[in-house]
C-alpha cells in the first residue's frame, strides 16, 4: 500500500562550492587581484544583508580539503533567486578565478512525521510551539555557529532493504527514535536539513552547524547506530568548512586564518573510537524531520557529577532537602527574559503543550519576580538530556537575557517552595527579611523572589553566588537554620534546594 507521508516546502537552498585558480590568483597583476577582493566582498556582503531578494539567507565559508576552498550557501523564497545568485557570483572579477567544484540545489521541507493536525490544516490542535518549529525549518536561518558540514544523502531502494517498501508506521517508529538521539545534541550542533528529491542526485542534503568540529563528528559517528541510519541510508560525501564575514575575504585569499577575529581554535572534546563513520545531524532528517532540538541551549541540565553529589551531602548534612525539584530524578532548566508577561506566558504555554507529548516532562512554569522586571522559565525534566534539549526551545524565547548561573562565577541555588494559602504574606515578608541578610553576605550576587503567574503559591528563589564556599555559608548560618524551622508551618511541601549551575 502507498502511503507517502505528506510534504510541505519552503525555501530553496544552492550549496555553491568553489575551487579558487591559485597559480592564476599568484600571477595576476596586483589592480585585477584588488578588483576581484573589492567585486567578491561586494558580492558577499550584499547576499548576506539579502539585498537581492525579499527574504532568504547567505554565509561564505572556507573549505578544508580537496574537494573545495570556497563555500556560498545561498537560501531564498524562489528558485529562481538562486539562478540569479549563481551567475552574478560568475560575473564578478572574482568569479572569474574559480571553478564550480561541485554544487547541491534542494528546498527546505517538514512532513507527515511532524505532525498529523499540521497537515490536516487544524489550527486548534496545531500549538503555537510547534508552528514556530515548523517555521523554523522551513524558513531557516544560518547559525553563527562557526563550522559547518554538508552532505547529501538518499534512503536505500535495495532487494532486501528498501525503506519505501515500510508502512507508514514503522517509518515513523524510526524517525522519531532517530530524532530522540539527535537531541541529545540540542545547543552543540544546529542543522538544516532540504529534500533534493528530483532537484539533486540524492534525496537529501543535510548542513550541520557547531562551535566545535569534534561535536559534528560525533553526532554523525553515534547517530549511525540508529536503525533508519544502520541498515535504510546511503551517504554521499562531506565536505567540512569555517564561516567567515565577507570582511574577511582579503585574509582567505592571503592564507590567513579567518574568521580573522577568532582565535581559530575549536573548543571541545576528543573523539570516540571505533573509527568516523558518518551519518546524521540534529533531528533527524529524511522524508522531513520529525525532531526537535534547536537553539542554543541557554539552560543547564544537572547532570548527576561529583560536585554535585558533594554538594547534596553537605547540605545534607546540615538538614536541608537537597533533591532535584519534583523528586531526586528530574532535571531543571531555567532562563531569564524581561519580556512582557503575558506575551512569554503565550508562547511558553505553546512550548509547554508540546512538551507534553513526552513522558519525560514534568513542568515547565513562567514565574514572575516580585521586585523587578524579569521572568524566570522554569522546565523540569526527567532526564539531564531532555532538559538540556528544552532549554534549546526555551532560548528562542523573546527577550531572553540570560540563564542560570550565568551572572556569577558558581552558579545559581534555586530554592523552590510551595506556600499555604494563609500564609502567603507572611512567606513574602520573610523572604524580604532574609533577601537583606543576603545582601551583607559575602560572594553574594542578587536574590529574586520569583511567583509563577499560574499559581501564586507556588515560589522560586533564584540566588546567585561567586563560589560554592560562599553559598555553603549562608546555609550553614543561625539566619537560615532559623529560616526553616519557622518555614515547617507556613510550607504545603517540602522545599526543594538545588544549584542549578
Amino acid at each position: 500500500m502507498r502511503e507517502p507521508p505528506q510534504t510541505d516546502e519552503g525555501w530553496y537552498a544552492l550549496h555553491d562550492f568553489r575551487r579558487l585558480d591559485w597559480a592564476a590568483w599568484r600571477d595576476a597583476p596586483q589592480r585585477e587581484q584588488d578588483r576581484a577582493v573589492e567585486e567578491g566582498v561586494e558580492y558577499l556582503q550584499h547576499h548576506e544583508d539579502v539585498a537581492d531578494a525579499e527574504d532568504g539567507a547567505s554565509a561564505v565559508f572556507a573549505m578544508v580539503g580537496h574537494k573545495a576552498d570556497l563555500l556560498v550557501v545561498h537560501l531564498r523564497p524562489t528558485l529562481d533567486a538562486l539562478s540569479t545568485a549563481e551567475r552574478r557570483f560568475d560575473r564578478t572579477a572574482l568569479g572569474a578565478f574559480t571553478e564550480q567544484s561541485t554544487s547541491y540545489v534542494s528546498v527546505t521541507e517538514v512532513s507527515g512525521y511532524v505532525s498529523d493536525a499540521y497537515f490536516a490544516d487544524d489550527e486548534e490542535e496545531v500549538d503555537t510551539g510547534l508552528k514556530r518549529y515548523i517555521e523554523g525549518k522551513l524558513e531557516p536561518e544560518i547559525p553563527e555557529d562557526g563550522y559547518l558540514s554538508f552532505y547529501p544523502m538518499s534512503r536505500k531502494r535495495g532487494e532486501q532493504d528498501n525503506w519505501y517498501d515500510l508502512p507508514f508506521e514503522r517509518r515513523r517508529e524510526m524517525m522519531q527514535e532517530h530524532g530522540e538521539h539527535g537531541r541529545e545534541f540540542g545547543g552543540r550542533v544546529k542543522q538544516i536539513v532540504a529534500s533534493s528529491v528530483g532537484l539533486d542526485d540524492w534525496e537529501w542534503g543535510v548542513t550541520l552547524f557547531s562551535d566545535d568540529p569534534t561535536d559534528l563528528k560525533d553526532i554523525v559517528y553515534e547517530m549511525r547506530y540508529d536503525e533508519a541510519s544502520a541498515r535504510y541510508s546511503e551517504f554521499g560525501p562531506f565536505y567540512v568548512g569555517r564561516r567567515f564575514p565577507p570582511e574577511d575575504l582579503p585574509a582567505f585569499l592571503g592564507g590567513e586564518s579567518v574568521p580573522t577575529g577568532a582565535d581559530g581554535h575549536a573548543h571541545g572534546s576528543g573523539a570516540h573510537g571505533e573509527g568516523g563513520e558518518g551519518h546524521h545531524g540534529g533531528d533527524a532528517h529524511g522524508e522531513g524531520d520529525e525532531g526537535h532540538h534547536g537553539g542554543d541551549a541557554h539552560g543547564e541540565a544537572g547532570d548527576e557529577n561529583v560536585e554535585d553529589a558533594d554538594i547534596r551531602g553537605e547540605l545534607a548534612d546540615l538538614d536541608v532537602y537537597a533533591g532535584k525539584p519534583h523528586g531526586e530524578d528530574v532535571y531543571a532548566t531555567v532562563l531569564y527574559s524581561e519580556a512582557d508577561a503575558d506575551e512569554l506566558f503565550e508562547e511558553v504555554d505553546g512550548l509547554r503543550s508540546n512538551f507534553d507529548h513526552y513522558d519525560t516532562h514534568a513542568k515547565t512554569a513562567v514565574y514572575d519576580a516580585l521586585d523587578r522586571d524579569r521572568r524566570a522559565v522554569v522546565s523540569i525534566w526527567d532526564t539531564a538530556s531532555a532538559a538540556d534539549t528544552a532549554a534549546g526551545f526555551l532560548a528562542d524565547l523573546p527577550d531572553v537575557v540570560s540563564r542560570a548561573g550565568e551572572e556569577s562565577g558558581f552558579g545559581t541555588m534555586g530554592m523552590f517552595y510551595t506556600v499555604k494559602p494563609e500564609h502567603r504574606e507572611d512567606f513574602v515578608e520573610k523572604f524580604e527579611t532574609v533577601g537583606g541578610l543576603l545582601g551583607d553576605m559575602e560572594g553574594h550576587g542578587e536574590t529574586d523572589l520569583m511567583i509563577n503567574l499560574e499559581d501564586e503559591n507556588d515560589m522560586f528563589i533564584a540566588s546567585q553566588w561567586r563560589s560554592k564556599e560562599d553559598a555553603m555559608a549562608f546555609f550553614r548560618s543561625d539566619e537560615f537554620t532559623d529560616t526553616v524551622s519557622w518555614g515547617r508551618d507556613v510550607l504545603a511541601d517540602r522545599p526543594r534546594h538545588v544549584f542549578l549551575a
